[in-house]
């Protein structure tokens, strides 16, 4: 069976079975999956990824066993941030289990209606600090360059979620030029972060000429890449995409990982692909309640990306944006979590737990209390066992 405009998944080898294991594989047999007929060639494409998304509660049921909830929700959500799912992400989610934590990223619950009265439709205030279509300059050194509304996957607790899924168009050339000009007439700025959306959704040779643009700026000393593609659609990270990259070093990548359940040998496929064209990676990691706000998933993540050469940098606290508040753990949490690691295990694998402030603020730093106090040069100090120790400043 197949369904128009919908998943794949390449044939697996029949399993030869005996007795009682006889009536799981047939259970498994049964098991519908429209994506059946995909080559895998059609399945290793990352244009038939993203043509197969899915994007309709009637696709999803020939995958999952949908609650009545998640049903409902998916129809609604259209009028709010669109659902999509490239059919390899879709592939990860446990059929029978909602609380799957693969499941709970990209499938619309009935809960995103709810709104706390401290929800906000700009959570980090980037209009606000818009000074041209598509970029927003906040702090003196950098700026964001926002170049599609497209994603290959809409996670639901999108701090962009205003804007994400509504055209799934770029930027103009005519916006695009604005920006570059700003960042031209801008000499303090060094540090180009690109995103949106997802950059890489873009085809290379339109990729390529955004980032020649900011390349080309004499005073621009870093760009960076901000994406979660390599998780949601690995497909994407090819032989042509890094080699289009390695030509316009020094260039960094951020990568939105959320658990440990992502990582597959799709995902270090393309990893290692990006660290061999020499782009450094680094992850980013919003903390979300029920899918990795305990202390072990978040531990065994940050060990499986150092093995994929991924950097862990930052931990989010979720923003405030409209119907998440479902997903948004106290602070205590986050705090607890670094607690936790800081000492526990090696430097490398513990990242900074940031609050982006509400209404604009930046980035500002949260963790435990390692200074217990300080007089007249003194600083006593506690390590990660709770230990105390002195350390006597310079007098001079």
């Amino acid at each position: 069976m197949s369904v128009a405009g919908s998943i794949v998944l390449p044939r697996e080898p029949m399993k030869m079975v005996i007795g009682a294991e006889a009536i799981l594989s047939a259970e498994e047999e049964y098991q519908p999956n429209p994506w059946k007929e995909a080559t895998n060639e059609e399945w290793e494409d990352w244009r038939w990824q993203l043509k197969h998304r899915v994007t309709r509660a009637e696709q999803l049921k020939l995958i999952l066993n949908l609650s009545q909830e998640e049903i409902a929700a998916i129809e609604v959500s259209k009028g709010r941030m669109a659902t999509a799912i490239t059919p390899y992400f879709a592939k990860l989610m446990d059929r029978n289990d909602s609380n799957c934590p693969i499941r709970r990223q990209a499938i619309p619950t009935l809960e995103e209606f709810h709104f706390s009265p401290h929800d906000l439709f700009d959570p980090c205030a980037e209009d606000e600090n818009s000074p041209v279509h598509g970029l927003v300059h906040r702090y003196p050194d950098r700026v964001l360059l926002l170049v599609t509304d497209k994603c290959a996957v809409y996670c639901r607790y999108c701090t962009r979620r205003r804007m994400v899924g509504s055209s799934e168009n770029c930027i103009t050339e005519a916006k695009l030029d604005e920006a570059i000009s700003y960042i031209q007439a801008t000499k303090k700025i060094r540090d180009v972060l690109i995103s949106g959306g997802d950059p890489l959704l873009l085809e290379d040779d339109h990729l390529e000429g955004i980032i020649a643009k900011v390349r080309r700026i004499p005073h621009v000393e870093i760009i960076r890449i901000g994406t979660r593609v390599p998780v949601t659609l690995p497909q994407r990270i090819t032989p042509s995409l890094t080699g289009i990259l390695k030509k316009y070093h020094p260039l960094w990548m951020s990568i939105h990982f959320s658990h440990p359940k992502e990582i597959t040998k799709e995902v270090r496929r393309a990893c290692a692909l990006l660290s061999e064209a020499g782009v450094p990676l680094g992850s980013q990691t919003v903390l979300l309640r029920r899918i990795n706000d305990r202390s072990v998933v978040m531990k065994r993540l940050m060990h499986e990306l150092l093995k994929i050469r991924v950097r862990p940098y930052y931990i989010y606290q979720c923003d405030l944006a409209m119907g998440t508040e479902h997903f948004r753990t106290p602070i205590a949490v986050g705090i607890n979590i670094i607690e936790k690691l800081r000492g526990h295990t090696t430097g490398y694998a513990v990242p900074s737990f940031v609050i982006d402030a509400p209404g604009g603020g930046g980035k500002i730093p949260v963790g435990p209390t390692y200074l217990i106090s300080q007089d007249k040069g003194k600083m006593v100090l506690r390590n990660y066992q709770g230990k105390v120790f002195e350390y006597q400043e310079p007098q001079s």
